[in-house]
């Protein structure tokens, strides 16, 4: 019995999901289900786990966030728009322009919160006001659009189907089956190399469920996206992404830093640490994933608007926290925050299939992050 209930909580998040999804799924009377939609849950919150992967690091600082976001995503895009639009300026240097002013704007207020030790919560708020400002200085309140094709090529478009399959994008479907076989390799391999160690590992028959599950759900996922296009070209961005702050987090001492940090900050500056820096990289990180997201942004909506990027910060917070990232900072990882902010798409989506209020709407994340954050404060009660 005891060992039921250690894998309900440690599997909790991903039950959830997989309960919301049939939900929906039964609710819409199974067009959550439609390759179209499968394809949309991408393409429509892309940015959630480009920013939620970089709000996470915030987080694990010791639980602070990152206010202003949503207004970089909105001035980077703002910039970008303008350059490419209006002053013609070659894609790659706007694109340049683009991470350099999302640096920029990192390097800001990492300096006032990690070296001046100015709380986050008000130089991200003040961030957040002045960005927002600005973009709409810089586009005068008007709309920006077209992007140029070579641009929507990057962000915006589908990987073409090199076996040229007829209604089903066959290129698609052998990622899906390449990504189960790396992902298989890649467990039996680790589980080899703690076993040379001597390290404690999980159940040989827990490892093959795990698989099995991971495995079909990238199969099932990569077969309703071969009915559709295939692969959105914003999805790779998106794996990239994942996978590069997943070895961060997981694999290095930089990672390391952002726990200990969390954890306990004294002990972690006595031991050596320069936890200014730990902070200072954070937000600076925070920033260039920010601009990474405006780019995104404009070529999903094809133009740069002073409303882009409205409360991208709330999801980006909520995905952090509903994917298992303790309020207090030092616990958290890049897959539980990957699963919270699809979670947060599934219910966008699905409340937007049936019709939901967007008032509603507000209401419903508004509750299930509450919730997230209760069951992590509780949690820690019990443990203590």
């Amino acid at each position: 019995m005891d060992k039921v209930v250690g894998i309900l909580k440690k599997y909790t998040m991903i039950l959830i999901l997989i309960l919301v999804f049939v939900l929906f799924t039964v609710g819409t009377g199974g067009k959550m289900l439609l390759p179209a939609n499968v394809n949309n849950l991408i393409a429509q919150n892309a940015y959630v786990f480009v920013l939620a992967t970089g709000m996470l690091l915030c987080i694990l600082t010791g639980g602070n966030i990152d206010l202003s976001i949503g207004s970089v995503v909105c001035f980077v895009g703002a910039i970008g728009g303008t350059l490419m639009v209006n002053k013609h300026v070659p894609v790659p240097v706007a694109i340049i322009v683009m991470l350099l002013v999302g640096l920029a704007i990192g390097a800001w207020q990492g300096f006032w919160i990690a070296f001046k030790r100015i709380p986050p919560f008000i130089v991200t708020l003040a961030g957040m006001f002045v960005f927002r400002g600005l973009s709409n200085v810089i586009l005068n309140g008007l709309t920006v659009a077209p992007m140029p094709d070579n641009y929507l090529k990057l962000f915006n478009t589908y990987v073409p189907d090199i076996f040229g399959g007829n209604g089903f994008n066959i290129t698609c479907m052998l990622a899906g089956i390449i990504a189960c076989v790396i992902y298989v390799v890649l467990q039996i391999k680790n589980r080899n190399n703690r076993a040379k160690k001597g390290y404690q590992m999980e159940s040989f028959a827990n490892m093959v469920g795990k698989a099995v599950v991971i495995c079909a759900a990238i199969l099932a996922f990569t077969f309703k996206l071969s009915q559709h296009k295939g692969i959105p070209t914003v999805l790779i961005w998106v794996i990239v992404i994942i996978l590069i702050y997943s070895y961060i987090t997981s694999k290095t001492t930089t990672g390391r830093y952002f726990y200990a940090v969390g954890g306990n900050e004294k002990a972690t500056r006595l031991s050596g640490i320069n936890t200014d820096m730990v902070y200072f990289k954070a937000y600076l990180n925070m920033a260039f994933l920010a601009s990474v997201a405006g780019m995104i942004t404009i070529a999903r909506l094809n133009s740069a608007n002073p409303t882009a990027g409205t409360n991208y910060e709330m999801d980006a917070i909520g995905s952090c926290f509903i994917g298992g990232a303790s309020a207090y900072g030092g616990i958290g990882t890049v897959p539980g925050v990957i699963i919270g902010a699809t979670l947060m798409g599934v219910i966008n989506l699905g409340m937007n299939i049936m019709g939901v209020d967007a008032n509603y709407q507000k209401v419903v994340k508004g509750l299930v992050l509450l919730a997230a954050v209760i069951f992590d404060v509780t949690t820690k009660k019990k443990e203590a």
